[in-house]
């Protein structure tokens, strides 16, 4: 059902609360929205790091439950945080970005006012991104778990020596691993940590799982993308210190033949862009695929 005027009653607003000139920022997006006729609250860590009590703030659960649609200014950061704790409820997501064009938040602040309009008439395209569930067994009790938008990260310790890990998917063994690290990525955080370590661009559209070796001592370890039905399990075989993250936000530490389980979550992020958004188009502002090396004004 398109969001409008008549359906997208109550609105939340987050934001990146450490940068500059926010407040103003959403003040002024706050009144927009509310002059447009919609109930505006505002997700309860950006008020209360903002101290603004103009609009009333909610958790992430009464967003879940109330809100039609969250509007998150900031930039990917702000945007992974609040996408993981909506997800179970199915919110759709609109990203606005302060500073250069964001993945995930595609909505310059400059256009902001006409480009909302638009889409809450119903003027919009739709996206749904997965994300991964994790849980760190040992001696076959779930210690830890934790939702990743972006990747789950199995990591040697500072100062360390490389960890070493045997990896199955779907009950097979695929290899044993002497490395940094192994990054497991939704095609989401391909364009994350797991491309800075040499791994895959993937659409957003695939279903896919990568694993992006973190500089592993054979050569012949390299990134490798199985289908986002399978079942992973990374083992610890053997590391003085190491430790696995979700996205970066909750971490646990690991001991020598501690699991962790990965798989595709029941859960999918809804994402709500300009009707003119195209991913390629992002791909090419972030990538720099638009330039060109030049030679006294010629093209080299």
């Amino acid at each position: 059902m398109p969001i409008s005027p008549t359906t997208a009653k109550t609105i939340a607003l987050a934001g990146k609360y450490a940068a500059a000139g926010i407040s103003n920022d959403l003040l002024g997006l706050a009144s927009f929205l509310t002059d447009a006729g919609h109930r505006v609250v505002l997700e309860h860590e950006t008020a209360s790091n903002l101290a603004m009590t103009t609009y009333p703030s909610m958790n992430s659960q009464q967003i879940g439950r109330l809100a039609d649609v969250a509007i998150v200014l900031g930039g990917d950061g702000t945007m992974l945080g609040l996408a993981r704790q909506l997800a179970p409820y199915q919110v759709p997501l609109i990203g606005i970005n302060q500073g250069r064009l964001g993945f995930m938040t595609d909505i310059h602040m400059d256009q902001m006012f006409p480009v909302l309009t638009d889409m809450l008439a119903g003027n919009y395209q739709s996206d749904q991104r997965c994300l991964l569930e994790g849980s760190v067994v040992r001696d076959g009790i779930e210690i830890a778990s934790g939702l990743a938008f972006n990747d789950i990260v199995v990591a040697r310790g500072a100062g360390a020596g490389m960890v070493e890990l045997r990896v199955t998917v779907d009950g097979h063994f695929m290899y044993n691993q002497r490395s940094d690290g192994l990054i497991i990525s939704t095609p989401t955080g391909s364009t994350a940590y797991a491309l800075s370590a040499g791994g895959p661009l993937l659409h957003p559209g695939l279903a896919g799982i990568v694993f992006v070796p973190i500089a592993p001592h054979a050569l012949s370890n390299r990134p490798i993308v199985v289908p986002d039905t399978s079942l992973v399990i990374v083992e610890i075989s053997a590391a003085r210190d190491a430790s696995v993250n979700f996205d970066m936000q909750s971490f646990a530490h690991l001991l020598v033949g501690d699991q962790i389980h990965i798989q595709r979550s029941r859960h999918l992020i809804h994402f709500l862009h300009p009707k003119e958004w195209n991913y390629y188009h992002t791909l090419r502002e972030k990538m720099h695929w638009n330039e060109y090396p030049t030679l006294n004004g010629q093209l080299s």
